[in-house]
């Protein structure tokens, strides 16, 4: 899978922003169309895009560009622009506001549809599903199950919060009054939960006090702890931090390689189902634990600093 630590949002229609996130540290960086650019502004910031991805260094990135949801009148001449100018350079689009699985089959067939007509790799560019209100929540599942293009679910904490009617105005933080724990922890396991059973990565949404870096910090750990990929980033001070979190430390990684190597050596080389490293006990449970971490921080960058030695 494609490495999502930090999805960094960007304008569409901001080109110095755009040239700006080409040197940035972000895993994923996506050129929106949507909330970000207003209805006057969403034609010329498509030709944006389209240059940009044609033109930019996006060297080591994920490149994405978020249409506007299927519901509106640009939707289908954003697919159809950005495609047809730009889909070779292209990777995944984002689609919000998916509240069923035919907005996200309805992509999947323009999709297919623009790269036959273009003589692109059928099937290539993947889809991100934004999950945003109660009722792209209730269906998660089948949203989830939607379409083999489909790589991530992300959680749109702002439109689903307003669709909760939840008493609050700050998007990502706990609202007022909520005291016996996390508001969001049902909505995360939910799209945590759908994404897993389908082979699916899953990305937090943004917080959108942008200049407190600990806040975002505190609340990038909650997801990060429960098991999601990455979370979204608005502004470059947010990114170092986001990459810190969803990367495992260098104990953690070295520790998950080395039950990785033990492990395989003593179900092949010794012939047993559980063995002992150090003062642990693995077992095939312990192995798949240490795939997730090895994974993480393998597509981090990570190095290995310590090494397996059989007993002698």
């Amino acid at each position: 899978m494609r490495s999502r630590r930090t999805t960094l949002a960007v304008p569409g229609s901001n080109p110095r922003f755009i040239e700006k996130a080409q040197g940035l540290p972000a895993d994923e960086v996506f050129l929106d169309l949507e909330d970000a650019v207003a209805p006057s502004a969403k034609e010329d910031a498509r030709k944006n895009v389209v240059a940009a991805l044609n033109e930019g260094d996006w060297s080591g990135k994920v490149r994405v560009v978020r249409v506007n949801d299927v519901e509106t009148p640009w939707a289908y001449r954003d697919v159809i622009e950005v495609v047809e100018g730009a889909g070779a350079e292209l990777d995944c689009v984002m689609l919000p506001k998916v509240r069923d699985a035919s907005h996200v089959q309805w992509l999947d067939r323009l999709l297919t549809q623009i790269e036959l007509a273009m003589g692109y790799e059928p099937g290539r560019i993947g889809i991100e599903a934004q999950i945003e209100d109660a009722r792209g929540l209730a269906g998660v599942d089948e949203i989830a199950a939607s379409s083999p293009r489909l790589e991530t679910l992300v959680f749109g904490p702002g439109d689903l919060m307003a669709s909760l009617n939840m008493k609050t105005l700050v998007v990502g933080e706990q609202p007022p009054g909520y005291t016996e724990g996390d508001a969001y922890h049902y909505i995360l396991m939910r799209i945590l939960t759908a994404a897993r059973a389908h082979d699916l990565q899953a990305i937090d949404g943004p917080y959108f006090n942008v200049r407190d870096v600990e806040a975002f910090t505190r609340v990038a750990r909650r997801s990060a702890a429960l098991g999601f990929d990455g979370k979204w980033v608005l502004h470059p001070a947010q990114i170092d931090a986001c990459n810190e979190v969803f990367s495992p430390t260098q104990e953690d990684y070295d520790h998950a390689e080395l039950i990785l190597e033990a492990y395989e050596y003593h179900t092949t080389v010794e012939g047993r189902g559980a063995a002992v490293l150090g003062d642990e006990m693995i077992d095939e449970a312990s192995r798949k634990m240490a795939q997730v971490i090895a994974a993480k921080g393998r597509a981090a960058g990570l190095t290995r600093t310590r090494r397996f030695e059989p007993p002698s």
